[in-house]
């Protein structure tokens, strides 16, 4: 529960001596797991709770009046005050407040945004360790300052965390006049910089990065300390070595994390561990994965094995065990061994029918390119392992990259729980609020809108199959753009937005597309997508952190339409798709558009034949029972990725307990 009266902080001592502060983590016992299943849930206003907010208000703006009347010069010294109290007294409520007046008329003066009262709740929950839900379009990015500047200000490094490079250098290249205007330090770490420009950007105050770029940079100063870290070995290094390790690492520590978009990072993305390896012996490999490609083809699903699409799992039956050690008798001794050559073969499998170009990853300048299924957009420098990503080469006919060996490991987890102090900001964490609170300690603090909503729902229209759906949608994008109206159409993949870009082309109706192989020109293509008659076909990614501004006379015809044309694993991304209409009290509507054969009832088996043909002999009655059964397959899908959660959080503890019983750190 949100603590409007906390009691003081002191701010975590450690950087100034040279130490690499984090948290030790400690697996929740069977009793807390169990307490928190049903204590987990979206905190709501206590008694007296709209008075207190009152109250805080009341103090902020009885602050900030006194701060309008100053001058630069005035206002730098009241800074460097609050700066020296902030570090000698920690984070004390009357300096909490004095530092949000500060914060909200130094944006004013530089950036000409003053934050909003709910914008001044949101700072109010994250800088006391809560993840705050704020519905899309209300400035998660404006709301971050208060918290990041005034845990700066207290002597604190900070570390604010978004999914993707664009949203990094978008958000710092905005906030950076507030910071610098509190004397603050501010930096960006992105994908493409070096080591030194890395170290560089993490030396200051407060440092936009990427969830995994972050991740990999703390595993190589693991791989840097190694296991004798000590904090005297480490400062005698210091004082006798040139090159000593301190000087190596990219990190000063895991003092104080803000997430950005905090569901797709803490939970959305944290069924896969991040693992930095480096390359093996490949001389043998292209011949091992092709001939294991071939032998793949040769078996049949449902007679030699079976195939669970959802768990991602390859089962071997009696004949096609027997078949596989006929098959490779006489392959040499990189087949021999019944497991080895089941394991080569299951990754084959997986490789043909898993994973779909287009969908997956793309095959881009004969390298593979793996697709984030959440964003829509390409993860740079990620391989899949355990073979799985040479198979995909070889299938692709791309130069073999060399399977890779393993030599630090982590999950989300386990990373994010080792910040000293943790918050987050998102518009869709109700649903998962109890699993927030169990793994990682985050109470979710919903957040009232700053106007009402004007969003409106056009219903959902379901068909036979993609062909019909596709027709179906070219119509409802000609009829809203005939309104004046700007249209946003959302796909699941590649590969879809492509199909339907084909189509309107035919249809000789004008339009951009915004996936993967376009993320250079998103800021581009987002900053248009809101202009009257505009047709926008876009991937996930324009449904994280992107404010479709709406253009002259758009407000008036209606808003912006958007049209969902296939439900993913999760309902809380649709509803970050549906999030980009309807902001600020803006007029918007979105509806719903889908198929029988859509991929979330194809890869769950959820629709057995018998019932296809039910939908097809009584499609008006059917309907209403086929949204149903896509709505259950939903929510099993989102029930069998929390169990893969689970699961990989209960062997990261396992694995942890251990490396510390070995004295191994990761």
């Amino acid at each position: 529960m949100l603590n409007l009266f906390v009691s003081p902080t002191k701010t975590p001592a450690g950087l100034a001596a040279g130490f690499y502060p984090e948290q030790t983590c400690v697996a929740a016992t069977a009793l807390e797991k169990f307490f928190t299943r049903f204590t987990g849930v979206v905190t709501t206003p206590v008694r007296n709770m709209a008075v207190r907010q009152q109250r805080i208000l009341k103090e902020i703006y009885s602050q900030g009046k006194k701060l309008e009347l100053l001058d630069r010069e005035e206002i730098n010294t009241i800074t460097f005050d609050l700066r020296t109290k902030l570090r000698k007294e920690g984070l004390k409520k009357e300096l909490i407040l004095k530092s949000f007046a500060l914060i909200r008329e130094i944006s004013a003066r530089t950036v000409s945004m003053k934050h909003f009262d709910v914008q001044l709740f949101g700072g109010w929950a994250m800088i006391h360790g809560c993840l705050a839900e704020m519905e899309t379009g209300e400035g998660k990015t404006l709301t971050a300052t208060l918290a990041a500047a005034t845990a700066a200000l207290a002597g604190m490094p900070v570390h604010i965390i978004t999914s993707n490079d664009y949203l990094v250098s978008r958000d710092c290249k905005q906030m950076a006049p507030v910071y610098q205007a509190l004397g603050l330090s501010v930096g960006a770490v992105t994908q493409k910089m070096d080591s030194p420009d890395r170290q560089a950007a993490y030396k200051n105050d407060i440092v936009y990065c990427t969830n995994k770029q972050i991740t990999f940079d703390y595993l190589r100063d693991r791989l840097v300390l190694g296991n004798d870290s000590g904090r005297l070995k480490l400062r005698l290094e210091g004082l006798h070595r040139k090159n000593n390790r301190m000087k190596r690492l990219f990190l000063p520590g895991l003092y104080f994390a803000i997430i950005d978009e905090a569901d797709s990072v803490l939970v959305d993305e944290a069924r896969t561990p991040l693992i930095i390896s480096r390359p093996s012996d490949t001389r043998l490999e292209q011949d091992l994965y092709g001939t294991a490609l071939e032998i793949a083809e040769t078996l049949q699903e449902g007679e030699e094995y079976l195939l669970d699409r959802e768990g991602h799992q390859v089962q071997f039956m009696e004949g096609g065990a027997e078949q596989i050690s006929v098959l490779c008798k006489d392959l040499g001794p990189s087949w021999q061994g019944t497991r080895r050559s089941q394991e080569l073969i299951a990754q084959a499998i997986k490789a043909q029918q898993l994973y779909i170009k287009d969908r997956h990853y793309l095959v881009s300048d004969e390298k593979i390119a793996i697709i984030d299924e959440n964003t829509g957009r390409v993860m740079a420098d990620r391989s899949w392992e355990k073979g799985l990503h040479q198979m995909i080469e070889v299938k692709e006919g791309c130069p073999l990259s060399g399977r890779r060996e393993s030599l630090a490991r982590i999950t989300y987890q386990r990373f994010f729980r080792r910040y000293l102090m943790l918050a987050g900001m998102t518009g869709t964490a109700r649903e998962i609020s109890s699993e927030l609170l169990s793994v990682y300690g985050l109470h979710v603090q919903k957040i009232p809108t700053n106007r009402p909503l004007k969003r409106r729902c056009r219903g959902q229209a379901l068909y036979r199959d993609r062909a019909s759906k596709w027709q179906a949608v070219a119509g409802r994008i000609a009829a809203v753009q005939k309104k004046g109206r700007p249209v946003l159409v959302g796909t699941r993949s590649v590969a879809d937005s492509e199909q339907l870009s084909l189509l309107l082309t035919e249809k000789k109706m004008e339009h951009q597309v915004l996936n993967a192989r376009q993320d250079q020109n998103e800021a581009d293509i987002i900053a248009c997508a809101g202009e009257a008659g505009k047709i926008t076909i876009a991937t996930n990614m324009a449904g994280r952190g992107t404010d479709i501004p709406l253009g002259k006379g758009v407000a008036e015809a209606g808003g912006l339409h958007v049209i969902v044309t296939e439900k993913n694993d999760s309902a809380r991304i649709d509803r970050q798709l549906l999030g980009r209409c309807g902001r600020q009290g803006d007029p918007g509507s979105y509806e719903f558009i889908l198929s029988l054969d859509d991929e979330l009832l194809s890869q769950r088996a959820f629709l057995p034949v018998q019932l296809q043909r039910f939908f097809y002999a009584a499609p008006g009655v059917s309907k209403r029972l086929g949204l149903s059964v896509i709505n259950k397959a939903q929510r099993a899908t989102e029930k069998h990725h929390y169990h893969v959660r689970r699961d990989l959080l209960e062997l990261d503890e396992q694995l942890g307990r251990t490396l510390a019983f070995t004295g191994k750190l990761e």
